[in-house]
């Protein structure tokens, strides 16, 4: 059969070669006392936490889900943790990432984690990866571990993830949340669905609000987090059931806990047909923008960058700056002379705005705006322009005194 995803010559799938498993040591007095409470559980038992001695884990993202991954395994005893994030803590980070703190604003969070989790347990070896992981890298980081815990926040690394799991043959530990409702489950194990089974295509670009648009109720992360920390102990000791074949649904505003049971597609092209042969562009298959990309895809909407509206706007040229974040959004940052228009209420505002000059859209990151333009080109306004990277963009590259959040 005919692949229907065409893969990328830079990451194609080697055979699985995992790297031969620490040897056995006998855990010393200190490590003794400090995991007791583990040990005379009959289901671990000293077994069992030589198990996790031995073990190494990725967690994949050190943010709301990675901070109780992270800490968890790390108090466990897991001996090898690498930790995979690019970002730099920000200070609306500390609402829910409690591997940082306030003193870790502006530091990588790679350093922040691994400072933090020495302190927790200084008997696990703890290894960083300050890169965005990509389908370059990601085999060769992927494959000197055990197992991987996905904390990530975007589609294109959850699909990046699970496609890299099962051509290693990898378990991964799955969650996300958004809002007040998450989810958790163990994917790629032997006989049992991955990720591409439950979700066969990521949904449209905008479609689903990020964390930052939609928010996210700051405990959530470690409820879901403590779960995949959970499971990756189980995979490790073989104690209980984990949830590979079952997806854990949570709803923390009403605490409510669902399991749905999930079954491997046959027809999936990752884990059922194997038609995906190597790591693809996730940024294509996920629609997601790029730098350097004129228009959004295929509506034409024309897209500015900061730099150039601020030259635009210093020499006084007539256009219209439009706000169509929430009014909470716009109290904590926003560009002088925008005017708020919510996209709830673009609809019936539409009609107060002028056709005969330029009207530049913006929100936090971009996505909501775009919308926004295509709606007005809808409309027949010809003069619309998207502004690049929302607010958050415009805070980097040109006013660094606007807060981003």
């Amino acid at each position: 059969m005919a692949s229907r995803i065409s893969t990328t010559d830079t990451a194609t799938a080697r055979a699985p070669r995992a790297p031969a498993p620490p040897p056995a040591r006998a855990l010393g007095p200190d490590e003794l006392r400090r995991y007791n409470r583990h040990i005379i559980l009959p289901e671990i038992g000293l077994a069992g936490q030589e198990r996790l001695a031995r073990a190494r884990v990725l967690v994949v993202g050190a943010g709301g889900l990675g901070s109780p991954v992270a800490l968890y395994l790390a108090a466990a005893g897991v001996g090898r943790l690498g930790l995979v994030d690019f970002d730099v803590v920000d200070v609306s980070n500390l609402q829910r990432q409690l591997l940082h703190g306030t003193s870790d604003v502006g530091r990588r969070k790679t350093d922040s984690a691994r400072d933090r989790l020495r302190d927790v347990n200084p008997h696990v070896v703890v290894d960083t990866h300050d890169t965005m992981l990509s389908s370059a890298d990601a085999l060769d980081i992927i494959r000197e571990y055990d197992v991987v815990v996905d904390g990530t926040d975007n589609f294109q690394t959850r699909y990046l993830v699970n496609d890299a799991c099962v051509l290693l043959n990898k378990p991964n530990v799955y969650g996300s949340v958004f809002r007040f409702e998450g989810q958790a489950s163990v994917f790629g194990v032997d006989g049992g669905p991955c990720y591409r089974c439950l979700f066969r295509e990521p949904p449209p670009p905008g479609v689903v609000p990020s964390c930052a648009e939609g928010g996210v109720f700051g405990v959530l992360p470690g409820l879901i987090g403590v779960i995949q920390a959970t499971e990756t102990i189980k995979l490790i000791t073989g104690a209980g059931e984990t949830l590979a074949g079952s997806l854990l649904l949570v709803d923390a505003l009403r605490m409510r806990f669902r399991t749905i049971t999930l079954r491997r597609d046959p027809e999936c092209p990752m884990c059922g047909t194997r038609e995906i042969t190597g790591l693809i562009d996730y940024d294509a298959f996920c629609g997601v923008k790029r730098p350097g990309d004129d228009e959004i895809a295929s509506q034409g909407t024309r897209e500015i960058e900061p730099r150039e509206l601020a030259a635009r706007m210093a020499r006084g040229e007539p256009l219209d700056l439009i706000d169509v974040r929430q009014p909470y959004e716009h109290a904590i940052a926003s560009i002088a002379g925008a005017h708020l228009m919510p996209l709830p209420e673009l609809s019936g505002a539409a009609s107060t705005l002028p056709r005969d000059r330029d009207l530049v859209i913006h929100c936090h990151h971009g996505s909501r705006s775009a919308a926004a333009a295509e709606y007005l080109r809808s409309l027949g306004f010809t003069r619309v322009w998207n502004l690049a990277g929302g607010i958050d963009r415009w805070s980097e590259d040109v006013d660094p005194s606007i807060p981003r959040y």
